[in-house]
């Protein structure tokens, strides 16, 4: 399924649909770049981390955790805050998104198989050892890049903040 919304937004696909996606970038020429998250609550810090991943290549498609996934992830009984289609909404609204496909794992490496990008980004707060991920992108001729970290700017962060005030 591929929705649509408004042309200057970016896609929101399916995983067939996905690959399509990126068989339509590399036969265009375009190296494709992934990178994967929850992105709940967007803030300064997602929108500066996706456009650093969008810079490492011509497109960028986002590999969205769906709720369900969120829970796997342990991130807390109230994540996440904001549903799998109103993240992907805003998410596409980014002029450094090209496209989103959703996941149901904890982690991605199911999808990142059928993608196959050249370029995977994630944050320097992780070591590309620890990446479960790492092997299926680099089986198929992709790298890892380690995007800037800024602590102190994350969703968790930002709730902290939040409850504090209340």
């Amino acid at each position: 399924m591929t929705v649509k919304p408004d042309p200057r937004w970016a896609l929101v696909l399916d995983a067939a649909a996905a690959a399509d996606w990126r068989d339509e970038q590399r036969a265009a020429g375009r190296s494709v770049v992934s990178t994967n998250g929850v992105f709940d609550l967007l803030h300064a810090g997602h929108v500066a981390y996706l456009a650093w991943a969008r810079a490492q290549g011509d497109a960028l498609i986002v590999l969205l955790n769906d709720d369900d996934s969120v829970r796997l992830l342990g991130k807390g009984p109230d994540r996440p805050l904001v549903p799998f289609a109103d993240r992907a909404r805003v998410l596409s609204a980014l002029r450094s998104v090209d496209a989103i496909v959703g996941f149901r794992q904890r982690t991605p490496e199911t999808l990142l198989e059928r993608i196959r990008p050249d370029v995977h980004v994630k944050s320097a707060q992780y070591r590309i050892d620890d990446l479960p991920e790492r092997y299926v992108v680099e089986s198929h001729g992709g790298r890892i890049v380690l995007a800037p970290h800024h602590p102190g700017r994350s969703t968790t962060d930002l709730i902290a903040a939040i409850r504090s005030k209340a």
